[in-house]
């Protein structure tokens, strides 16, 4: 097939000069002198682009698992039929030492619940180059601090991942940054600081943390002997101080290791004791991540990672989350009240029914460009594990961009456990989806 395909690649290049020389005028052919444009070459002013796409997802809901009975307990459904559309742009225009840089995303859904719609800003700022060691950012951005492809442990001013699709783009937040940079000749290659200063006031950022507070991050990045290294620190009344340091290193050209770490200090935290009763804590806490990515000469990428969430909830604070909400059911079908329905799901909202609300997790994906000689064609698997429980999501996909700047997607997500573990207590028992995605 690769030899039919080369083969066809050729024609087509035959073809595509034999036409051009046949529509030159005959002294162009003898040897006219051309000349050429040095302004198309050039990098553009003004860059757009983005994608849209439709997903359609088949949805088997789990009726015995808490976060079901939680949120269906007085409306029940066996399954959700979703239909969701989305279109993302993206633009950037520079003139001069000036850059404005936006992303906005609509998304519009319909289930078997209801309708849903959503217009945001994910980045829009103004970027200023003064001078080629000096970089000044104003407006909303996203840092993507940290190595971690699934989770980052040192990414403190930027919003979670969704470790299923942790490519996606994600929303910013609205500040002001200044990067320094300094290239040497040594061991010690490069030299750069970032500092960011993050308002929280109404209408701010006030997802981040506490408002009406004035923070700041900063990032002091080292290229050292091949290895890129990250120092962290985050300061301010929003959110608690935290500190964090990274890397990541080719090992060979194929392999590559990374890590992060961080410690999080005067974290508040509620929590259900044995009791069942709601207590404050304060602690300080620590989080990792260990990773590796392997490529081999068949283009099996190999995707590694351990992370540890030392703010989680332990397994039997999970357990007891759960046990209140199986109390809550059969409190409303022995006496026809929601009331404790209505606790569990304030409870619910400070992190226990979070995406990996527990401490420890495995993270795996592999994926094969190509295999058997099928062009465009990358069928892959997604775990993740959590390590306490013993629970799991589990997600093999088929990827497939024979055609020009189109993407078609088919996954299954299955979730696996025993009663009281978290993936076995999630809303969903499985979700078959098809995303189909033009890039423009």
């Amino acid at each position: 097939m690769k030899h039919c395909c080369e083969l066809i690649l050729r024609a087509i290049l035959f073809l595509f000069v034999s036409t051009i020389l046949f529509f030159q005028p005959a002294t162009a052919i003898a040897g006219e002198n051309y000349d050429f444009d040095m302004e198309e070459f050039e990098p553009k002013k003004f860059k757009w682009g983005g994608y849209s796409e439709i997903m359609l997802e088949r949805i088997d809901l789990n009726t015995g698992s808490a976060i079901y009975k939680l949120n269906f307990h007085d409306d029940p459904l066996n399954d959700l039929n979703r239909f969701n559309g989305a279109l993302q742009l993206e633009f950037s225009y520079r003139k001069g030492i000036g850059a404005f840089n936006s992303v906005l995303r609509a998304k519009a859904g319909m289930d078997d619940i209801g309708w849903s719609d959503t217009e945001d800003v994910y980045e829009a700022n103004l970027s200023l180059k003064p001078s080629p060691y000096v970089t000044i950012d104003l407006g909303k951005k996203v840092f993507r601090w940290g190595k971690g492809y699934a989770w980052n442990p040192v990414g403190f001013i930027d919003r979670p991942k969704d470790p299923n699709n942790p490519e996606e783009s994600l929303e910013g937040y609205s500040g002001a940054s200044i990067d320094l940079i300094k290239s040497f000749n040594g061991a010690l290659q490069t030299v750069a600081l970032t500092t960011v200063v993050l308002p929280v006031r109404e209408g701010i950022n006030e997802d981040f943390g506490e408002i009406n507070h004035l923070n700041l991050a900063t990032k002091l990045y080292l290229l050292y002997q091949d290895t890129d290294i990250d120092f962290v620190i985050f300061n301010g009344e929003s959110r608690s101080t935290r500190y964090g340091v990274d890397f990541s290193r080719n090992l060979v050209s194929n392999f590559e290791i990374h890590g992060e770490f961080a410690r999080l200090t005067d974290l508040k935290q509620n929590y259900l004791s044995e009791t069942g009763t709601l207590y404050n804590r304060e602690l300080s806490a620590i989080r990792y991540l260990l990773g590796m990515r392997y490529l081999t000469e068949s283009d099996i990428t190999t995707i590694i990672e351990y992370y540890h969430n030392g703010a989680g909830f332990s397994e039997s604070e999970l357990e007891r989350f759960y046990q209140l909400i199986d109390d809550a059911d059969a409190q409303l079908l022995n006496t026809g009240t929601d009331a404790l329905f209505q606790t569990a799901k304030n409870i619910s909202k400070m992190g226990y029914s979070s995406p990996q609300s527990g401490r420890n997790y495995l993270y795996m994906k592999i994926s094969q460009k190509d295999p058997f000689d099928i062009l465009y064609f990358t069928p892959g698997l997604i775990a993740i594990l959590n390590l306490n429980d013993q629970s799991s999501s589990i997600s093999p996909e088929m990827l497939y961009t024979g055609f020009t700047n189109w993407e078609i997607r088919l996954r299954f997500t299955s979730l696996i456990g025993g009663n009281f573990t978290e993936f076995a207590e999630k809303q969903n028992k499985n979700k078959l989806e098809l995303r189909v995605r033009y890039h423009f």
